[in-house]
């Protein structure tokens, strides 16, 4: 319908925008990380040593890997929250459909530092929790191991991102034929094979994007911890940004954030496979 030249001449301004704010960051951050720093000045030789650093310190790697169990917490209560109310949504619900939508994606409209704080006050010493926990003689004194913590950074976490798990499931429910399902009913199978015959595999394009979403957001957060998560708490993200602040060390920071970067990108292009794989067979 359109000529080449048109193409390439509407393909420009986001080529632009894409190379601007994208590809030359990118790259700025991959050349940081082979520097060094000496004497409080970014010395520009090419080195291997921040990435030897991260390999040789300990420290580094338990962050690291203290960030991915968060993650991966986050993304499997996130996917025990959205996935059920996703279904109940798409199948269960006839007149109020819209309303109950609007009422699962209204905390996106509230600040994130609203719902963080909010988790703040719910889970301190004097907090909410505490505090029925006590007057229902549950527990004599607060417990100190609610705010502060792990266990903290990953309910926070969890509220802030289960909607974004929500929306791709249900989206993927909704544009599961109705037809099939009724022909599975019709063939004598129980709900329960429906749903695990037909209506998850159909499903799991939008399970993966959910529980990538969540996973690769809570991995890069770094407010959360700060606010809830106390000495125990603080994630790889966190280590970044004081590497870039207070510590002035750009080039170790870079390297981290780089690392990070590959393992984000692998983890979605592991994802988009797996999705492609999927739909070919659900094709056949």
């Amino acid at each position: 319908m359109y000529s080449r030249t048109y193409r390439n001449l509407v393909a420009i301004p986001p080529f632009v925008w894409a190379a601007t704010f994208l590809i030359v960051p990118y790259a700025f951050l991959f050349s940081f990380s082979f520097w060094q720093v000496r004497s409080q000045a970014i010395v520009h030789e090419w080195t291997l040593a921040n990435y030897r650093q991260l390999i040789d310190n300990p420290v580094y790697l338990s962050v690291l890997f203290r960030s991915a169990r968060i993650a991966g917490s986050v993304t499997l209560l996130a996917l025990a929250l959205g996935f059920p109310l996703a279904y109940f949504l798409s199948f269960r619900t006839k007149t109020s459909k819209n309303i109950l939508y609007q009422l699962v994606i209204i905390p996106l409209w509230v600040s994130y530092l609203v719902r963080a704080y909010a988790w703040k006050t719910i889970l301190g010493s004097d907090g909410v929790l505490n505090t029925l926990l006590t007057y229902t003689g549950i527990l004599r004194h607060p417990a100190e191991f609610l705010l502060y913590s792990p266990l903290a950074v990953t309910l926070t976490l969890t509220h802030i991102y289960t909607p974004f798990v929500f929306l791709p499931i249900y989206a993927s429910l909704e544009h599961i034929p109705r037809e099939l399902i009724e022909a599975s009913q019709d063939l004598g199978a129980s709900a329960a094979r429906t749903f695990w015959a037909v209506v998850f595999p159909l499903a799991l394009p939008g399970v993966l994007g959910g529980a990538t979403f969540a996973f690769v957001l809570s991995l890069g957060d770094f407010l959360a911890p700060l606010l809830v998560g106390g000495p125990t708490g603080i994630m790889i993200s966190n280590v970044v940004v004081s590497l870039f602040g207070a510590a002035y060390n750009w080039p170790l920071g870079a390297a981290i954030s780089a690392c990070m970067l590959l393992l984000v990108a692998a983890l979605i292009s592991g994802t988009e496979r797996l999705e492609l794989r999927l739909r070919h067979r659900d094709a056949r």
